[in-house]
This record gives structure tokens, C-alpha cells and sequence, in this order.
């Protein structure tokens, strides 16, 4: 591999860095040089101590067989309650050389609603809300981002776009328009809980150690998401007089059969939200194709969304690392993630042959479409702060969009911090 194709990703890098400050609302008012180079340097510590630092790799991928003991406990309880569709021994024989079939709504889905239920007891317990103020401790004592904001960070890590504004609910009406935007951001940058053990399930073959790399992506991603938080929308942090916790509002339960029972219904509805989204995504790309289909064809093919987005994104990937020759299909994921819905994404992304990306660049990729910033986040997002706090309702959603943009853009810093330290 060249030298400019290994290193290429600090011209990525450095992008986003330039653009998140010429969008800013106050250029002048950005955050010092050494506030700047600090966050861009534990990005680097970070990716290199998870990924290349073998015990400490070692430690996070413990995490998939926490993850397979999970996926065979809800595998059994599929099976039971759909038969042979959710994974039971089916009732003939297969054509020979034929698998079984995978079928996502009955086979997979399901973690969501068992990884809910237990996510919710691990919170009722202490050990979530324990893992979350030491996360938000080390946000706060690395990049002296405000209390609210080190705790809705650590949140994020374990927690949805929807639950984790609750643990800061009381915090919305008096915090600052940056710390509200720093908020947005590191949500819309990162994945947790449930959708982590789904996207990572999904990628099991493609990818190997996906839970790992899930993790790991999220992790990288909180630094890089303040940083570009900081530069679009800069100013103070919010005056608190003391430090909040995670157990101090919000995700509150009664015992532990209370915390099963509110887990497995949140997980009900995630489980049929997540089934409908997908619908949805794939009749409007087929429609989206069909109306393409209509227009004069390019290079003897018709045009697809498919190809369209991978038209548009494939400079951005390009610029974070990965190969010209693959950048096509690169940007074709980039731009369904960033649009459509990044589990779309990585369902094409586990469908694709593997010889469509280099190892190296299957990592940038993966680590690129880790974070749930796509359109329908954006009205998801508004509508949940909205309702926490409505006196601010109209200020979530002109930052909106922003976010949108911002939770994009760290993501794709984060696959290029990768592209950066990984060598195959």
C-alpha cells in the first residue's frame, strides 16, 4: 500500500475539521488550538489503545461472547414462540447444498427486545448507571465538557436516541445552546445498547469481532463528535452547580421485575419500529429506482439510487481512506446510512460479495456507518427534546439539521482514524 493511500485519512480529517468551522455560527468564536489538538489526540489514543493494544482489544471482544450466550438465549426463546421461522430445526429437508434460511424479523429482531429487558435490569441494579458516570467522568476530565454534557455522552454508549435524553431531562431548560447542541451531537454520532448488538449480529460474518469494533466505534466517536460540536455551535458551557449522576433522574424502576417488564415493552416497540423503518426504506429505494429507471441510462446501466449515492459520497470516502477503486461502493453505504437508515446500510454492507472491499477498508467503512445520524433521527430527535422540554422546542429544531450534518461528519473522522492505524 502507498504512503499517501495509508495516510490519506488526515486529509480527511483535517476536512472536517476546516468545514465544521466554516459552517460555524461564530468562527470567531472557536475553541483554542490546544482544546482542538487535545480532542483530535485522544481520537488517535483512543483508536490505538482499543484497537491495537492486544489485551485491551482482547477485553472489548469478551463483549461477542457476551453477545452469542444473548443471541442463543433470544434464538430460544424465537424459536419457541415462532417454530422453524425463528430458528427451530426445520420440519424438511433442504435442497441439496441449499442453507437454512435467515429470516431478520423473526431470527434477529429479537435481541432488541431481549437485550432491552436486560439492559433495563443492569440500569435498576446500578451497573449501567455505574459504567455511565464513569464515562461521563472521563468526558469531563478530558475534554472539560460541562457535567450534562459528560453524562448525556456516557449515556449514549448504552442507551437510544429516545431514552438517553431522559437521564438529563431536568438539565434541558438551563443549559447552554451549546451544551443543548453538544447533546444533539453525541447523539446522533453514536449507537448503544440494543441497536449495537443488532448491528453487530448482522455483520457477525462479514466482519469479524463486530461487537468489538461496534464498541470501539462508539467510543472514538464521543471526542470526535464534541469536537465538531464545539466548532459549528461554540460557547460556554452551562453553569451547574453540582455534578449530575445517572441515577439521579429518569429510568427509574419499581424492582427488577418492573425494570424486565418496562425493558421488554420498550424493546416491543423498538423491535416494531425497526421492522416498519425497514419496510418503508426498501419501498421507497424501490420506487426511488423505478422513477430513476425512467431516464436515459449511464454508462449502459440505469441509474439507481444506489449508484447515485455512491456518485455523491464517494469523494468523502475517498478523502477518509479508502481505495478509489472501492470508494463507489463505499459511498453508496456512506450515502444510505446518511439518507435512508445505517441498518439498511449495513444490511447491503453484509450482503455485498466479500471481495468488494479490502479488509482495511471494510473497517473504515464499518466504523463510518456507526452512528444512527440519518433524516428520520432528526424528526426522532426534535420530537423527544421537544416534548422534555417544549420551551425549546423551536431551538432543537432549527439545530436539527445541524446535528444531522455533525453526527455525519464524526463518524466518518472516526473511519479515517482507523483507515489510520490499521495496517493489512
Amino acid at each position: 500500500m502507498e504512503f499517501f493511500d495509508q495516510f490519506r485519512g488526515l486529509l480527511g480529517i483535517a476536512l472536517m475539521v476546516l468545514l465544521a468551522w466554516a459552517i460555524s455560527e461564530d468562527r470567531s468564536a472557536r475553541p483554542t488550538w490546544r482544546w482542538i489538538a487535545g480532542a483530535l489526540a485522544l481520537q488517535a489514543g483512543l483508536a490505538l489503545l482499543i484497537v491495537r493494544v492486544p489485551f485491551v482489544w482482547d477485553a472489548v471482544t469478551l463483549a461477542n461472547e457476551a453477545v452469542a450466550a444473548i443471541e442463543r438465549a433470544a434464538l430460544d426463546g424465537s424459536s419457541y414462540m415462532f417454530g422453524y421461522l425463528g430458528g427451530a430445526p426445520l420440519p424438511f429437508d433442504l435442497a441439496q447444498g441449499a442453507e437454512a434460511p435467515v429470516i431478520i424479523a423473526f431470527q434477529i429482531l429479537p435481541l432488541v427486545i431481549v437485550f432491552s429487558a436486560l439492559a433495563a435490569l443492569l440500569w435498576h441494579w446500578g451497573v449501567l448507571r455505574w459504567l455511565v458516570d464513569g464515562l461521563s467522568f472521563l468526558l469531563r476530565r478530558t475534554l472539560r465538557v460541562s457535567g450534562v454534557v459528560g453524562l448525556s455522552g456516557g449515556a449514549n454508549m448504552f442507551l437510544g436516541v429516545v431514552e438517553s435524553p431522559l437521564v438529563v431531562r431536568a438539565y434541558f431548560a438551563q443549559m447552554s445552546r451549546a451544551d443543548l447542541f453538544q447533546v444533539m451531537v453525541l447523539a446522533m454520532a453514536t449507537i448503544s445498547g440494543a441497536i449495537l448488538i443488532l448491528y453487530a449480529t448482522t455483520l457477525s460474518r462479514t466482519v469479524p469481532d463486530a461487537v468489538g469494533h461496534m464498541i470501539s466505534a462508539s467510543l472514538i466517536s464521543l471526542p470526535a463528535a464534541l469536537l465538531i460540536a464545539k466548532l459549528m455551535v461554540p460557547g460556554e458551557a452551562s453553569a451547574e452547580g453540582e455534578e449530575p449522576d445517572a441515577g439521579s433522574q429518569g429510568l427509574k424502576f419499581e424492582s427488577s421485575i418492573d425494570a424486565i417488564i418496562k425493558g421488554t415493552m420498550d424493546g416491543m416497540q423498538l423491535f416494531l419500529a425497526v421492522i416498519a423503518v425497514i419496510i418503508v426504506v426498501f419501498a421507497l429505494v424501490s420506487l426511488a429506482d423505478q422513477l430513476l429507471a425512467l431516464l436515459p441510462m449511464v454508462d449502459g446501466e440505469p441509474l439507481s439510487l444506489k449508484r447515485t449515492f455512491g456518485w455523491l459520497f464517494s469523494p468523502l470516502m475517498w478523502l477518509i481512506g479508502v481505495p478509489w477503486a472501492e470508494a463507489q461502493a463505499a459511498g453508496s453505504l456512506m450515502g444510505t446510512k446518511a439518507i435512508l437508515n445505517e441498518y439498511v446500510a449495513y444490511l447491503e454492507l453484509a450482503a455485498l460479495p466479500s471481495s468488494t472491499f479490502a479488509p482495511r477498508s471494510l473497517l473504515i467503512v464499518t466504523y463510518a456507518l456507526c452512528g444512527v445520524a440519518n433524516l428520520a433521527s432528526i424528526g426522532l430527535l426534535v420530537s423527544t427534546i421537544g416534548t422534555l422540554c417544549p420551551e425549546r422546542r423551536a431551538e432543537v429544531a432549527g439545530m436539527g439539521v445541524r446535528s444531522w450534518i455533525a453526527g455525519n461528519m464524526a463518524t466518518a473522522m472516526t473511519g479515517a482514524w482507523i483507515g489510520l492505524i490499521t495496517w493489512v
